[in-house]
């Protein structure tokens, strides 16, 4: 785990001081060492966070001269030891003990396809010595993030957009198409575009090949289709696809206990990350680290779940902390929360994975997370609905979009709103998948676009901004692929993760499996009030805001003297969501 940048120039030498403000700017990914390689053309930057390989030997960027490769590599290759056994009866020899030096071999071994063969997270610029071919490569999830930007004659890349921005030469100016996508998803902005018009990231699953004259060649190595089913998938009964969940949830568990340092797992009471802990145990992982995190209730609502991750922690004997966090603090974080957001993001959680991973990095450099479980397994409350749908669309829009395009036009100021390109964006993709049900096609666009743009990139953002890296085994391929060609039934009766909860009646305790469904709460920014609400006037309100022009004045002041008016159909605060990207503008200078 760790951040990589480089510079690719179609004629000239790379701009070293750009590069090394690119690799500064990302200290936090990786605090551990830093390096710059430079030859013709090219140029890589790695900032490293030692998991694998503590040694020199593993330092980055990797260059193996006898194979006339380089790389800069972000993310763990898990299978990584099984790679090297087959390498190395292919005669490859090895000079280190980690992952990284695993790619450079298996890239000469088998080309770009070689990612086929790796179970792990991973962004990584490849560099071909001999043809001057650069290959940029991202997950098939998206769980490590690869973001680039193009200029006359370069092309710069880096894992975090800030990063980007402190290299210069980057248009800021807003895309107003991913304008409308943050307000419709939840500040999702599906790939390759960002909030700006200079800036995109590479897409899950995606090789991007730049040739030395400025090339490129996109290709796809791994896509599921959810619904798809193989023929000996319709005679499985209920018992059979718990046995198979339960299988490949242990083996993504087990897998990601590969370190050279220890790992802890991220415990919120709920059933995702309980059933990791119960899983970790029955493998007969000892002393286990977890750890959770409580804020102060508001308006009644409560502020932690301590309750059942208590209940955890003593089923199991964890070693176990509990994070308390009161109001102030988490409003004193807001700001550098808001910092290391590579993207704007809205989620409440955003900032408890700030200060979660603050105190978790104190003692453990790897945990295990639970995101994800709900978009694979169908957890979200809207998704039953699906299975009777007259029109998936429509009822996608009702269900999910924060603001509708005719909201969108109370908020905006005219000159950033077109046509209403995010429902064009549901129905297309929905008309692409058009043999499979209304629910499959709903799982398939949260789990596919959705989940990689929210969840996802928020756990790795708030947890890097502290070098910790976080594991996610719910988004390990095979458990994706497995739960694909699940019946959509299996997934969503009985209010959600109907499937995923009957296997882990087997291992977790019931009153965990059968609580009210929680999430991982911040009351506070539900429900602005006092100094919170304090900050958000402040930030509109700021003569940046007002020179922007990005909102109606209008209906902010609104939003402002009524904070609890405007809430989306999930219950989320619209005036936070104006205010966040706003505040996330500002904070970086834009």
């Amino acid at each position: 785990m760790c951040g990589i940048c480089g510079e690719i120039r179609y004629s000239g030498q790379p701009s070293l001081a750009a590069l090394g403000r690119v690799n500064d700017a990302m200290q936090a990914r990786g605090p551990d060492a830093a390096g710059i390689h430079v030859q013709g053309q090219i140029a890589l930057g790695h900032r490293r966070l030692s998991i694998l390989d503590l040694s020199a030997a593993a330092q980055q960027p990797m260059i193996d001269a006898a194979l006339g490769l380089g790389i800069a590599f972000n993310g763990c290759i898990y299978n990584f030891r099984e790679l090297r056994s087959e390498l190395q009866a292919k005669g490859y020899r090895f000079f280190s003990d980690g992952d990284t030096e695993v790619i450079l071999k298996a890239y000469h071994a088998w080309g770009r396809a070689c990612v086929q063969r790796f179970k792990g997270m991973f962004a990584f610029a490849l560099w071909e010595r001999d043809s001057g071919r650069v290959v940029l490569a991202r997950d098939r999830l998206g769980i490590k993030p690869l973001y680039y930007t193009e200029g006359p004659g370069f092309l710069r890349f880096a894992s975090s957009l800030p990063a980007l921005l402190a290299g210069g030469d980057v248009d800021t100016s807003l895309d107003q198409v991913a304008l409308h996508h943050f307000f419709s998803f939840h500040a999702a902005v599906p790939a390759p575009r960002t909030i700006l018009n200079g800036v995109k990231k590479l897409e899950p699953a995606t090789l991007l090949t730049i040739d030395p004259d400025g090339m490129h060649r996109r290709e796809r190595f791994w896509q599921f289709n959810v619904g798809e089913q193989r023929p000996t998938d319709r005679a499985m009964s209920e018992d059979e696809w718990s046995d198979a969940v339960l299988d490949v949830m242990a083996a993504a568990v087990d897998r990601r206990r590969v370190a050279d340092v220890p790992v802890g797992v991220l415990l919120s009471g709920g059933l995702d990350s309980s059933l990791l802990v119960a899983l970790l145990s029955k493998l007969g992982h000892e002393d286990i680290r977890t750890f959770s995190i409580g804020f102060d209730a508001v308006g009644g609502h409560s502020g932690d779940e301590f309750r059942y991750s208590d209940i955890i922690a003593r089923t199991f004997g964890t070693h176990h902390e509990q994070i308390r966090i009161d109001g102030d603090r988490a409003l004193e974080a807001l700001p550098q929360a808001i910092a290391a957001m590579s993207e704007p993001m809205v989620s409440h959680d955003a900032v408890a994975f700030y200060l979660l991973s603050s105190e978790v990095a104190k003692r453990v450099k790897v945990v295990q997370s639970g995101q994800g479980a709900d978009e694979v397994f169908g957890g979200y409350s809207w998704y039953p609905g699906f299975l009777s749908a007259n029109d998936a669309v429509q009822q996608y829009q009702n269900a999910y979009f924060d603001w509708k395009h005719a909201d969108l036009q109370q908020l905006l100021t005219p000159d950033l709103l077109g046509d209403d390109v995010s429902l064009d964006l549901v129905e297309r993709f929905f008309a692409d998948h058009g043999g499979a049900s209304a629910v499959d096609k709903v799982l398939q666009i949260d789990a596919e676009i959705m989940m990689v743009d929210d969840p996802v990139k928020r756990v790795d953002n708030m947890t890097m901004a502290f070098g910790l890296e976080a594991r996610v085994p719910f988004l390990d391929h095979e458990v994706i692929e497995l739960a694909a060609r699940m019946p959509a039934e299996l997934k969503v009766r009985n209010g959600g993760k109907h499937i995923l909860k009957e296997a882990a009646r087997r291992c977790v305790p019931a009153e965990v499996i059968d609580r009210p469904k929680g999430y991982f709460p911040v009351p506070s920014l539900r429900y602005l009030r006092g100094p919170f609400l304090d900050y958000v006037r402040d930030v509109l309100s700021d003569d940046k805001a007002r020179a922007r022009g990005l909102y109606r004045r209008d209906f902010v002041d609104h939003m402002l003297q009524n904070p609890e008016a405007e809430m989306s159909p999930k219950g989320h605060s619209r005036l936070w969501q104006a205010a966040l990207l706003e505040a996330w503008l500002q904070t970086h200078g834009i």
